[in-house]
């Protein structure tokens, strides 16, 4: 049984202003009408003996997105929650060790490891390299998946094979990023691939290589999955007993140092997406290299990625640009330069600015919220409650709020009154007043609200229930 692991932490900062800590590139659609995470599961659909659902791996701010795209699918989500990212081998220990506690008896689950931000064009040729790794998994070997090098590129670790030639190889080694130089001559040996960061291997057998490389490591994890609790579909390993387990990677834990490490070379349209430019080579462009996204006019421009959100983008005679625009923020950068974006964010997080964390518009496990306009005293927002929705029951010491429905019928609780407001009608919610919206219909419910007071942040909130489990909690 091959039971899929998607990585889906990570934050994507080289693709700021469009991937942000708190909606992170694996959670967008980029490349297509699904997004990077649904793009994953989908890769997977014809499979032989695939387990049904996958076990993703994320973390607790990500996790009702993840959850919901995964349902939009289809498809039996198990989402174990990371407290803490500690790289990729921990990760994979706790989805191992969930993995070997649910297996149907006399099973050996083998997990398909793959990170949630990649592309695959060529998605049979990609089932079919699982297919191969299968039975080399199956008897116990550590299968990694080297990406045939289509250029020189310094931005990725390498996988030397021991042999030249074969469906399933022995690893003769792993290198971090090389200069430029050493990239060159990978590129020319035939027997140096992109490191692609997936995997196929049995559970068992990858924790039995945990246990003799990093045995540290692997009782952390088994000491955070014993105590780990769960929460509809989401599973929470013990805190403390995980922030005790050593972060590092797998390659650095245990594939450079197991005599198990196998390879299969991938020839399959990959890309880890890593930045505009690399996204830019990989989507639809005109006669003159340019690629739009939205309501973007150009003129006399070549070789660009041109990308509007929320309104008119125009460009002239512009060359071998990415200009990306967001409600919030725009960004404009050279496209041999945008592997540096990554400064941008780092300068914006030391200046203490909100925009690497959040978007204009933040999504929450009852739908959004779109701050609209924001002075001193008052806040205007557009909030929409999907179908089935329901805000918790809270109240604000500090500001009072006016609803108006523009959009769908919601239904409003006041302390102990319960009514339902339609489209073009209002209510007031004083301060200290307990309160709660509602969506019993069909359709998305859009309110817009109006705060009123001297402190209008998201965590004067005093929270009493909440359908999403966040009861007691103010943000």
């Amino acid at each position: 049984m091959i039971q899929p692991v998607i990585l889906a932490g990570g934050s994507g900062s080289r693709l700021w202003p469009a991937s942000r800590a708190m909606y992170a590139k694996q959670l967008l659609p980029l490349t297509g009408d699904l997004t990077m995470l649904q793009q994953t599961v989908r890769r997977l659909d014809g499979l032989p003996d695939l387990a049904d659902g996958v076990i993703v791996v994320c973390n607790e701010d990500h996790r009702f997105l993840v959850a919901q795209q995964l349902l939009d699918l289809g498809t039996k989500p198990r989402i174990l929650l990371e407290p803490e990212g500690r790289n990729t081998a921990p990760a994979i220990a706790l989805a191992a060790l969930h993995a070997l506690e649910h297996a149907p008896a006399g099973t050996r689950p083998m997990l398909m490891v793959m990170p949630a931000d990649h592309v695959i064009a060529q998605e049979a040729d990609f089932r079919q390299a699982v297919v191969t790794a299968a039975d080399a998994a199956a008897r116990g070997a550590l299968v990694t998946f080297g990406i045939v090098p289509r250029h020189a590129h310094t931005g990725f670790g390498y996988i030397e094979a021991a042999a030249p030639s074969g469906a399933v190889v022995p690893v003769a080694a792993f290198t971090e990023k090389p200069d430029a130089a050493t990239a060159g001559t990978f590129a020319e040996s035939g027997r140096h691939f992109w490191n692609s960061g997936m995997f196929l291997f049995r559970a068992d057998a990858y924790i039995e290589e945990l246990g003799q490389h990093a045995p540290g490591m692997l009782d952390g994890c088994k000491a955070a999955m014993q105590v780990a609790t769960t929460d509809a579909d989401f599973i929470r390993p013990g805190r403390d007993e995980f922030l005790g387990c050593p972060a590092d990677s797998i390659d650095y834990a245990v594939m450079e140092k197991t005599a198990k490490a196998m390879m299969v070379p991938l020839d399959a349209g990959w890309s880890d997406v890593g930045s505009w430019s690399a996204l830019h080579d990989i989507s639809a462009r005109d006669a003159a290299g340019n690629t739009t996204i939205g309501d973007v006019v150009q003129h006399d421009c070549s070789d660009s990625y041109l990308s509007s959100e929320s309104r008119l983008l125009a460009a002239v005679g512009i060359d071998n640009l990415v200009v990306v625009e967001t409600k919030d923020a725009i960004l404009v950068a050279d496209r041999r330069r945008t592997e540096d974006v990554k400064a941008i964010v780092d300068d914006l997080k030391a200046a203490g600015r909100p925009e690497t964390n959040l978007h204009r518009q933040v999504y929450r496990p009852w739908g959004s919220y779109d701050s609209l306009e924001n002075e001193d005293g008052f806040q205007v927002k557009r909030l929409i409650v999907n179908p089935g929705a329901v805000i918790s029951l809270q109240l604000h010491n500090r500001r009072s709020e006016h609803w108006v429905v523009v959009r769908g019928t919601a239904t409003i609780t006041l302390d102990d009154k319960t009514f339902e407001l339609n489209v073009n009608e209002s209510t007031y919610v004083p301060v200290g007043v307990k309160h709660r919206i509602a969506n019993e219909g069909s359709d998305p419910v859009h309110i817009i609200e109006v705060q009123c007071g001297d402190y209008l942040g998201e965590d004067d909130i005093v929270r009493f229930e909440d359908k999403y489990g966040r009861e007691g909690t103010n943000t």
